[in-house]
């Protein structure tokens, strides 16, 4: 035989690579039988063609000893085309391995794209190694005879699911000529083969390879139908599409990934608590407090539309049901033009379209809640999906509080929301962007429209023995939208409009106030893209909103301010009932550009706002940069810094004694500055430095103010709060290696000091939010947060025990919050007033103890051919430990209560999904 080398290779697959975002994210730690595999999946609307073969030099020692070989790699092809990492699946030995894997990493194909859009992909590529055979005579026409054909056709399903698997191989054996098919967006295939036993080879990412054998009879068809097995589990991230990073923070998380952190009750917004930079609030308020800000300063937006609720009341679930996420987007700080109305951080809730295979849906039952999530198209290119949720915790929760004497407190919560989504756009059977465009006449047109919704109640009763004293409180809280998205792309041009309507409703009861509000809000945001070159995108907008919010409310009148106390007694007035209504207009446009200069990316930016409310106008100018430098293939480099504006909420621009019509924008200034490193391929490191300022912030009670017929009063509101904060954020990831890596997790620690003040005299009795005596500067107005932690820590693992089984665990531990310490050598009676009020000790000198908390999450996942079956126990507070969330003083202000959070709380749950 001749000693001629012929290396002949054959692509087996191609198919989504399932790798993480690049920045933080969750775990990726899940069985391998989940319900995961219930959700839509992305569609490979073009498959990587090979453009540069590069022939492998044969093994020596093979050649000598006349050896063969096929190896078997999985190769992962980046967004550009290039071979980014190569990885035998079977090793051959005899330096076949060694010689492919060199000559597959000089290949260069063309990109792949996934819905549309290049994205990196995992292909599974055969690299045959043969000895040439002499050449053999070829057979005359009469030896030419038509070979019988076979047709085998049917469809690829994910077991336990019954979702479409696009995008997968479909071959009779192993031989390397042997005709393939791909299966289209439906999950359909067809294969021409010689007659006789065909041992079916499906391939596809995320799946186990399936294999089988079917019988086919010669011009026949056989029509099948074959249900592969997911390998990944429900933790495993998607990426639809690669964006590219314009925030020096940004870290991403998907439904799937967050589903199943310990101590979330498999609610992904949840997650967003464990990250670097954001500090612990108490469990009953439920707020985002980012890199030292303060309730309220950080933006809750779901698909670009501001909401005033991420979570429900009582520190309650978010208020979008888990299933009905796609992504969620978490920006600490540093954060582009195109976000702005926020002085912290920003959270951005993505929802997911229906899935355009079949239909599909979920059911979830646990002892705090239940809900469904239903999904399904209705015809070609367009699709639905709806989910809702109603809580029962107002029955069960007062069951597992705490009920010590002095100490009660009982909470009753109640909620429940709704989503539901149409989406439109391009044909199923356009299977690349130029195909949809040129269906569409060049441009490419996609769309959505939306609802949702949510509706707290809540009351709750504080009270014992020893304190004398009763709070009521009764809440009522509920909002909607409306909105639509339509996205027009036509070569470099991509347009996104987003038009919106709201409704808000408040109703609130402290003793005899009460108060009701009714908000109407529209809106509209456009962002146009154009990529003018490689190194060069600029993005601009408009960003326009209009509230109008009124009240009814009954209270008091102000004490000094229609009615004089007399001594001996508490100063009532009459009540007061008051209709009040006032609207506001807030409009920005934003320029920003993408500008890439060898190894440096700039992202400049500038973002003006206009705020009619009442009889004030305000203005501001915002500029922002962001870098970012390429040390090495693993290292980044990251910087940013910029000023972002806040307007105060509508209803504080009323008139005296409710509010100040003469608000401005509250302000910050925001730098960072940070490295990332990959240590490993799945260990990856996050290092962030930040420095912020805040100022012309809401300080309440505001400034002194004198009345035009005399006298001087306290305004309710003003521009003098003043902030700083400074910090170090560290997070540490490994990720899941493969489908067989069994341990995932994250660590993340924060340290933080928060500082707030106010410009001018302090409030009378130096009371208020602020107070003096921070490190002996004499300044008696400024000092640590009420929110400050110093040391935040979160470590939270997951390990999947096999057959179903997964078990995780997330500990966490922060620096207790400052407090004032009550003096308890006298108190001071007011006779005017007839009530007690305590003497204290330096203004945040002492704080609570540090909270630190275990929670752990079991789950068993049961896969059936049609549906998957989940139940599992999540516990917080394993080891039942007294953390303090409130304290409150007795009506002599002599002794002070320690109000603790939850106890060891165990939630069972099961969930199907089909």
């Amino acid at each position: 035989m001749s000693p001629n080398l012929k290396a002949r290779s054959a692509l087996a697959a191609a198919s989504l690579l399932l790798a993480s975002p690049a920045l933080a994210q969750a775990p990726q730690a899940d069985a391998p039988t989940t319900e995961a595999a219930a959700q839509a999946q992305p569609v490979m609307t073009k498959p990587p063609e090979l453009l540069q073969q590069v022939e492998a030099a044969y093994p020596p020692e093979a050649l000598a000893e006349g050896l063969t070989a096929s190896v078997r790699l999985i190769i992962t092809i980046g967004a550009d085309g290039s071979v980014s990492d190569v990885l035998p699946t079977e090793p051959a030995g005899h330096g076949f391995d060694e010689a492919a894997i060199a000559a597959v990493r000089q290949f260069r194909f063309s990109p792949a794209e996934v819905d549309g859009v290049p994205a990196p992909v995992q292909v599974e590529y055969v690299y045959h190694f043969t000895l040439n055979a002499p050449p053999q005579e070829a057979p005359g026409p009469e030896q030419v005879q038509a070979a019988p054909k076979a047709t085998l056709t049917g469809q690829l399903i994910s077991r336990g699911s019954r979702s479409r698997v696009a995008g997968a191989t479909v071959r009779c054996g192993d031989d390397p000529e042997a005709p393939e098919a791909l299966s289209d967006a439906d999950g359909r295939f067809t294969l021409e083969v010689p007659p006789g036993e065909c041992a079916v080879r499906v391939v596809a990412s995320g799946f186990q390879l399936y294999q089988t054998k079917e019988q086919l009879q010669a011009n026949e068809t056989t029509e099948v139908n074959f249900f592969l097995a997911p390998t990944a589990g429900a933790l495993e991230t998607v990426v639809r599409s690669e964006r590219p990073k314009k925030e020096v923070v940004r870290r991403t998380i998907t439904r799937q990934e967050a589903q199943k952190t310990p101590g979330t009750f498999g609610d992904p917004i949840r997650v967003i608590q464990t990250l670097p930079g954001v500090a612990r609030a108490p469990f009953i308020s439920g707020e985002l407090l980012v890199r030292g800000s303060n309730p309220g300063q950080t933006a809750t937006m779901m698909d670009g539309v501001r909401i005033p609720l991420l979570f429900h009341l009582l520190g309650g679930p978010s208020v979008v049901n888990a299933e009905f996420i796609d992504q969620l987007d978490f920006f600490p700080g540093g954060y582009g033009s195109q976000y702005g109305r926020a002085v912290g951080g920003i959270v951005e809730v993505g929802t997911r379209k229906g899935a355009a295979d079949t239909f599909h849906g979920s059911v979830k039952v646990d002892l705090l809640d239940a809900g469904f999530f239903l999904e399904s198209p209705v015809t070609d290119g367009i699709s639905v999906a709806a989910a809702a949720r109603r809580s029962y915790i107002d029955t069960l929760l007062p069951l597992v509080l705490p009920k010590d004497e002095g100490s009660t407190l009982s909470v009753v919560p109640r909620y429940w929301d709704y989503q539901v989504r149409v989406d439109f756009g391009a044909k199923r059977d356009a299977r690349t962007q130029e195909e949809a465009q040129a269906q569409a006449g060049g441009a490419r047109s996609t769309g959505y429209v939306m609802a949702f919704g949510s509706d707290d109640q809540l009351r709750l009763v504080s009270s014992g023995p020893e304190t004398e004293r009763d709070l009521t409180v009764d809440t009522h809280t509920l909002f909607h939208r409306l909105k639509g998205d339509w996205t027009y792309r036509k070569g470099a041009l991509t347009s996104v409009f987003t038009p919106y309507v709201g409704y808000d409703g408040t109703s609130f009861k402290f003793g005899a106030a009460k108060q009701d509000g009714v908000g109407y809000t529209v809106g509209a945001r456009e962002v146009l893209g154009l990529e003018l070159s490689p190194a060069l995108t600029v993005r601009t907008g408009l960003d326009i909103v209009y509230e109008h919010q009124s009240f009814d409310v009954e209270f008091p009148a102000p004490e000094n301010f229609e009615y004089v106390a007399f001594p001996g007694a508490e100063s009532v007035g009459e009540l007061l009932v008051e209709k009040i209504g006032l609207g506001s207009f807030d409009g920005a446009l934003f320029v920003e550009a993408d500008l890439k200069v060898g190894k440096f990316t700039f992202t400049p930016g500038v973002r003006g706002n206009y705020q009619l409310a009442g009889d004030a106008r305000n203005l501001v100018l915002d500029p922002r940069l962001w870098v970012r430098y390429e040390a090495t293939e693993r290292t980044q480099l990251k910087g940013s810094l910029g000023l972002y504006s806040q307007p105060a909420e509508t209803f504080r621009f009323i008139t005296l004694p409710y509010g100040n019509p003469e608000l401005a924008y509250q302000r910050a200034f925001q730098s960072s500055l940070g490295v990332e490193h990959r240590l490993t391929d799945v260990f990856n490191v996050d290092v962030t430095g930040f420095f912020n300022r805040r100022f012309n912030n809401i300080a309440a009670p505001g400034e002194l103010r004198s009345l035009p017929g005399g006298g001087v009063i306290q305004v309710p509101y003003s521009n003098q709060g003043i902030g700083r904060a400074l910090g170090l954020e560290v997070m540490v990831k490994k990720q899941r290696a493969s489908a067989s890596d069994r341990w995932s997790g994250w660590l993340s620690y924060t340290f933080s000091r928060s500082l707030d003040g106010r410009t001018g005299p302090a409030p009378e009795g130096n009371g208020g939010d602020f107070g003096g005596g921070f490190g002996g500067s004499g300044d008696e107005t400024y000092g640590l947060s009420p929110f400050d932690q110093t040391h935040i820590l979160t470590l939270v693992s997951s390990y999947v025990l096999g057959n179903g089984w997964e078990l995780g665990g997330r500990f966490r531990y922060t620096t207790g919050r400052p407090t004032t310490p009550i003096n308890h050598t006298f108190d001071l009676y007011q006779v005017d007033r007839n009530r007690f009020n305590g003497t204290y000790g330096p203004y945040a000198s002492s704080r609570t103890s540090g909270f630190h908390q275990l929670d752990m999450r079991l789950d068993k996942s049961w896969q059936f051919q049609s549906w998957t079956l989940g139940v599992y126990l999540d516990v917080q507070n394993l080891y039942n430990a007294e953390n303090v969330e409130f304290t409150f003083n007795d009506y002599r202000q002599r002794r002070e209560y320690e109000v603790p959070g939850i106890p060891i709380l165990p939630v069972v749950g099961v969930k199907g999904s089909f």
